[in-house]
């Protein structure tokens, strides 16, 4: 299985007219998921973790896993710069588009990542993030 996160650079960095501070913070949320998951992609069976940071020059081009999502804005096709592409082992391809989506999966790997190892990989979430997991009910219980 593979996993490609795909991210507008701009908005990752919090550049005026890329949709703000909150948004920037939830792409920080999921590229700080997706690096956790990168670090223990083992433990999880992954073959590969992507993470793609696009910029204004690349339309949302991939970088391993070759799909794109498009919206209509305008009567116009506009490719979504952020979205979460799973592969599975049988070739079908999952595709996130909505960002509260795309954190609540990213968050659930981070998840089951802490139920098989013994070390600390809580990822610290903006308030929003942690707004949306707390909604997703995700959260390791060792007790369980």
């Amino acid at each position: 299985m593979r996993l490609e996160l795909r991210v507008c650079q701009h908005c990752l960095e919090g550049d005026d007219g890329h949709g703000g501070h909150q948004k920037s913070a939830l792409l920080q949320d999921m590229v700080q998921c997706a690096e956790r998951i990168q670090e223990h992609k083992d433990v999880l069976d992954l073959d590969a973790v992507h993470i793609r940071r696009v910029r204004d020059d690349e339309q949302g081009k991939p970088e391993a896993l070759p799909v794109v999502a498009a919206t209509i804005q305008n009567n116009q096709i506009v490719l979504n710069d952020t979205q979460l592409v799973a592969e599975g082992e049988d070739g079908n391809m999952l595709l996130y588009a909505n960002p509260d989506d795309i954190l609540t999966v990213l968050a659930g790997n981070v998840d089951e990542i802490s139920k098989a190892v013994h070390e600390d990989v809580t990822v610290d979430l903006s308030p929003k993030g942690a707004e949306i997991i707390s909604e997703a009910g995700l959260g390791a219980d060792r007790e369980q």
